[in-house]
């Protein structure tokens, strides 16, 4: 029995271990049969591995720049906040109510409001601006920006933080819904919107006296402070007077004389670099500011109430802007033969008094009507050159017009006003004399149907 059971667990051992190295066989011919089959597997395995890891890290990156994005953008929304911040408690300080010490205090602040959209070259014009600003607490400059124009926008901030400037951004961007037949005047109403936010801004928040205005596609002269520092007591004594102008419609390089402190009252609203006073704003404009072409409205009898603005005979600013809602046509025929003065007229210590209504209009008349009359042609063709100074007569609408373009200077009319008109007469250089084209001396005024 012993011997049987000794016999049995010996068998038992000798299966036990035959199917131990039986199955160690067979796992060992499954691996390397596997590995024959899948040489490159441990490899593919890797690469994957590594592949998982470097979109990762990708992903993280995008992930990393776009929380960098959103933390600049949140700094930029900081930094504009607390400017709006300081725009707001300035404009608290200078309320109606405000004590006349402190009035008096900012009768000498002449803030330059620029106007601007998405010129991102707006800097060209900041630059002249800051090149040319004699003080900064005299002549704030307030850039408002319509359109939303993220490009222009970091322009402006850099000037902001560099030079403080105040960057205010024009809140409402909708689209203006028009007929069809008014759609390609979508620019202009914008336009009109943009200025009557801007000028509340300037007069009703800020509450400052009167304000400079310019676009962004505007350079100015080394004397632009100081023309209208020195005319801006003017605008304030005179009752016919409602605003200053940089701009003469005429004045082409050959068309004006080199007498760059030559300054004249002008019938006609000029623009392009221009100042009012805060009473004329909120008094009469604000009340009924047009949908667009406010320039245009700013000229009708409506609005002028035959007051008058001074003009130079050289430009004290000229334009760069041939992109804009005139699709640079404008610029082309015109604009860019603008003469820009360039030498500096100290009219701060200058007699301006001739220019008061009571002491220029005699002096204005002797001097047009007192000069030879030729014809158009005779003046190009320079006849009697001896005379320096002569009138050419116009009798009518078509009259003017004829002759207007046979002497070179702009023909048109709005609201039956020619372009930079005294009393009807405008003038000009031809051939190095002085040129008036005038009406009759019992001209009685002018007829809104001309245009």
């Amino acid at each position: 029995m012993g011997m049987l059971s000794l016999r049995l667990k010996k068998l038992h051992f000798v299966v036990l271990f035959g199917l131990v190295f039986l199955l160690w066989n067979f796992i060992t011919y499954y691996s390397l049969t596997q590995g024959r089959a899948n040489p490159d597997l441990r490899e593919q395995t890797l690469s994957q591995k590594l592949d998982n890891i470097e979109k990762e890290i990708l992903k993280q990156e995008v992930e990393n720049k776009k929380l960098l994005e959103d933390l600049r953008l949140l700094k930029e929304r900081n930094v504009e906040k607390q400017q709006e911040t300081a725009f707001r408690l300035k404009a608290q300080a200078l309320k109606p109510g405000m004590q006349r010490a402190d009035l008096q205090m900012n009768q000498d602040v002449l803030p330059v409001l620029m106007i601007a959209c998405d010129r991102t070259t707006v800097n060209r014009a900041l630059d002249k601006l800051l090149e040319y600003r004699p003080s900064i607490s005299k002549f704030p400059i307030i850039v408002s920006q319509d359109c939303g124009h993220a490009q222009t926008a970091e322009v402006i901030q850099k000037y902001v933080k560099s030079h403080n400037i105040t960057h205010i951004k024009q809140p409402d961007l909708s689209n203006i819904v028009l007929p069809a037949s008014k759609k390609k005047w979508l620019g202009y109403y914008k336009i009109a919107r943009h200025y009557k936010w801007a000028l509340d801004q300037i007069f009703v928040t800020f509450n400052y006296p009167a304000v400079i205005i310019v676009e962004d596609d505007l350079d100015i002269s080394p004397d632009f402070f100081e023309y209208f520092s020195a005319t801006y007591p003017l605008l304030k004594q005179d009752p016919d007077l409602w605003c200053v102008s940089a701009w003469n419609d005429n004045g082409k390089q050959g068309m004006v004389s080199t007498e760059a402190e030559l300054l004249y009252r002008s019938d006609f609203f000029p623009g392009l670099g221009w100042m009012i006073e805060r009473k004329l704003y909120v008094e009469e404009l604000q009340k009924s500011w047009p949908e667009t072409f406010w320039d245009d409205w700013m000229r009708h009898p409506d609005q002028r109430k035959g007051r008058q603005c001074i003009r130079p005979e050289i430009c004290r600013t000229s334009t760069f802007g041939k992109k804009g809602v005139s699709k640079g046509l404008y610029f082309e025929k015109h604009l860019k033969f603008i003469k820009l003065n360039m030498d500096f007229v100290p009219f701060t210590k200058m007699d301006l008094s001739y220019l008061l209504k009571e002491n220029y209009d005699p002096m204005f008349k002797k001097k047009v009507y007192s000069a030879p009359v030729l014809t158009a042609d005779q003046v190009r063709s320079g006849a009697v050159a001896t005379e320096k100074v002569v009138r050419v007569e116009y009798t009518g609408k078509d009259s003017f017009k004829r002759q207007a373009k046979l002497l070179g200077i702009m023909d048109d009319f709005k609201a039956g006003v020619p372009r930079a008109a005294y009393r009807g007469v405008v003038s000009f250089m031809v051939q190095n004399r002085r040129v008036y084209l005038a009406p009759p001396q019992t001209w009685s005024g002018y007829d809104p149907s001309w245009s």
